[in-house]
């Protein structure tokens, strides 16, 4: 299967909600590194973390599919 075949299927339930997480966290950590305040080094780490996690949680969850089609009715 092709990656981009991949991307047009249909995404599992539990996999929709943790893209979305990931969405959340990619955009807070992203919010806090473009603070145009000065922050704490760990502060500004915590959000690079943030970050990363939340961008590689949101492409993996979107790369899962179903097999199965009423799962993603629901």
């Amino acid at each position: 299967m092709k990656i981009i075949d991949r991307y047009k299927k249909p995404t599992p339930t539990f996999f929709r909600k943790l893209r979305n997480i990931g969405i959340a966290l990619a955009a807070t950590g992203g919010a806090i590194i473009a603070a145009p305040i000065a922050l704490p080094a760990l502060i500004i780490t915590i959000a690079t973390y943030l970050t990363v996690v939340g961008t590689v949680a949101t492409a993996v969850s979107q790369a899962v599919v179903s097999d199965n089609e009423n799962e993603t009715e629901k």
